[in-house]
C-alpha cells in the first residue's frame, strides 16, 4: 500500500520524461545508426541492445513474477507484494530493450527503460524491510532488533520513499535535459538518491546480521527449534534466503552508484555485459532465491495476532505497574 503511490509516480515520470525528449543536439545525424553506435551522440547507450539477452532476462525476471504471485495465492505472505510488483515493472523495463534495439538512438524509450529498469528495485528492497520485521516477530525474538520492527519498517521503508524519489525527480532530469548544466544538476541528484540508498540498506543489512548472531547467542534454543525437521524447511533457511537476496541488491547498488559517479557516457554505463552481470544478474538473483523459500510458508499468517496479543500483554503490564508505583 505505501508503495502504490510511488509505482504510479514512476508511469508519470516515465510519461512526462518522455514528453520532455526532444533533444537540441546540433551534432548531424550518423546516415547508419547501427554502423557505428558507440560514437553516435544520439545513441543514449552507445552501443546496439542485444534482442537475445533482452529476451533471456525479460523472460527469467517475469517468470519470477509470475510465480511469486502464485506462491502469495499458494501459501500467502502478502507482505511480499512489492517484491512481485517490483519483479513485474522491472520486466517490462527490460522488456523495452527490444524498442531500443530497433530505434537505438530514440531518447524516449531509452528514458522509460532507464526509469522503469533503475527505480523498480526500491520495490524489493521494500520487501526485505517488512520481511526483517515479520521474522523477528514470528520468531518471538523482537527484543533483539536494534530498533523495533514497527520502527524498522516505518524508517527504512520512509527512506526507501525518499530516495526512491530522489532519484525519480534526478533521472528525469538528467536524461530529458537538452542543455549540459541541468543533466548535471539532475545526474548529481539521481547520485545522491543513489548513495543514501546504499547507505541505508547497508545499515538495514547490519541490523539483520545483528539480529541473527543475538537470536543464536540469546536464544539458541528458538535458533535452532527447527533442527529436527528437513533443512528447507527451517526457519534458518528463510534467513539464508535473505542473506543471498540482500548480497544481491548490494552488489547491484554499488554498481549503479559507481556507474553514475562515472557519468552516463563513463565504461560501465556504456556496456551491456557490465549491465547485465552487476545489475540485472544480481537482482535476479536476489528475487528467485524466495521461491523455493517462500516467506509466506515460514511465517504464519497469525503472526500479526500474536503480535497484537504481545502488544496488549506489554499495555496490561505497563498499567499493573502504574498501579503499584500509585
Amino acid at each position: 500500500m505505501l508503495h502504490s503511490p510511488s509505482l504510479r509516480l514512476l508511469w508519470i515520470l516515465s510519461a512526462v520524461a518522455s514528453v520532455l525528449a526532444a533533444s537540441s543536439t546540433t551534432l548531424p545525424r550518423p546516415a547508419d545508426p547501427f554502423a557505428d553506435p558507440r560514437d553516435d551522440p544520439y545513441n543514449p547507450l552507445r552501443y546496439i541492445a542485444s534482442n537475445t539477452l533482452t529476451a533471456v532476462a525479460f523472460s527469467l525476471v517475469l517468470f519470477v513474477a509470475i510465480a511469486q504471485s502464485f506462491c502469495i495465492w499458494k501459501w500467502g505472505g502478502k507482505f511480499m507484494l512489492s517484491m512481485t510488483i517490483g519483479a513485474y515493472t522491472f520486466a517490462f523495463g527490460i522488456g523495452t530493450r527490444f524498442g531500443l534495439h530497433s530505434h537505438p538512438e530514440s531518447k524516449g524509450i531509452y528514458i522509460v527503460e532507464y526509469l522503469f529498469v533503475v527505480l523498480s528495485p526500491c520495490a524489493f528492497i521494500a520487501a526485505e524491510y517488512v520481511l526483517l520485521g515479520r521474522l523477528a516477530r514470528s520468531l518471538r525474538c523482537d527484543k533483539y532488533l536494534l530498533v523495533t520492527p514497527r520502527r524498522i519498517t516505518l524508517t527504512f521503508i520512509s527512506s526507501d520513499i525518499t530516495t526512491f524519489l530522489i532519484q525519480a525527480i534526478g533521472g528525469a532530469m538528467s536524461i530529458s535535459a537538452n542543455d549540459e548544466p541541468l543533466a548535471l544538476a539532475g545526474s548529481r541528484v539521481f547520485l545522491t538518491g543513489l548513495a543514501l540508498q546504499l547507505f541505508s540498506f547497508l545499515v538495514f543489512t547490519c541490523i539483520f546480521l545483528i539480529f541473527l548472531y543475538r537470536v543464536r547467542k540469546y536464544q539458541h534454543a528458538i535458533y535452532l527449534k527447527d533442527q529436527s525437521i528437513v533443512w528447507y524447511k527451517d526457519w534458518r533457511a528463510l534467513a539464508g534466503t535473505m542473506i543471498v537476496s540482500c548480497i544481491g541488491i548490494l552488489i547491484r547498488s554499488v554498481y549503479r552508484t559507481i556507474e553514475l559517479s562515472e557519468g552516463f557516457q563513463g565504461r560501465l554505463a556504456t556496456s551491456e555485459p557490465f549491465f547485465y552481470g552487476l545489475d540485472t544478474l544480481p537482482l535476479f538473483i536476489a528475487i528467485v532465491v524466495y521461491l523455493p523459500f517462500w516467506p509466506g510458508r515460514f511465517i504464519p499468517q497469525s503472526t500479526n495476532l500474536v503480535v497484537k496479543e504481545n502488544s496488549d500483554d506489554e499495555v496490561k503490564e505497563s498499567q499493573v505497574s502504574t498501579v503499584e508505583q500509585g
